[in-house]
């Protein structure tokens, strides 16, 4: 139930991930989160994405989502393992159930 979303992603600078996606997700002013306790704290969709992102990756260190965009930088390099596992979450963030 719910859509898949379909993303693009690619690093930059070996910490940063971007993931484009095919929908807007906020608008255009966006919401930065430096931690899972900032996303918990704030409303709408980018909270609740960033909370995922959060949870999934300990190295994860701040998450901007504005519009189709998320931006997601680690504290260490990104291997496939783990650009692969963020942007999943980012393509199953409107599922009901994810795959």
């Amino acid at each position: 139930m719910g859509q898949q979303i379909e993303v693009q992603q690619r690093t930059v600078l070996d910490q940063v991930l971007l993931v484009t996606t095919d929908r807007g997700l906020t608008g255009q002013d966006g919401a930065a989160f430096t931690s899972a306790a900032t996303a918990a704290e704030g409303s709408g969709f980018g909270a609740r994405l960033a909370e995922q992102l959060f949870a999934a990756d300990d190295a994860i260190d701040h998450v901007y989502v504005a519009s189709n965009e998320v931006v997601v930088r680690r504290g260490g390099e990104w291997d496939a393992g783990a650009a692969d596992a963020a942007s999943t979450i980012v393509a199953q963030f409107l599922r009901f159930y994810p795959e």
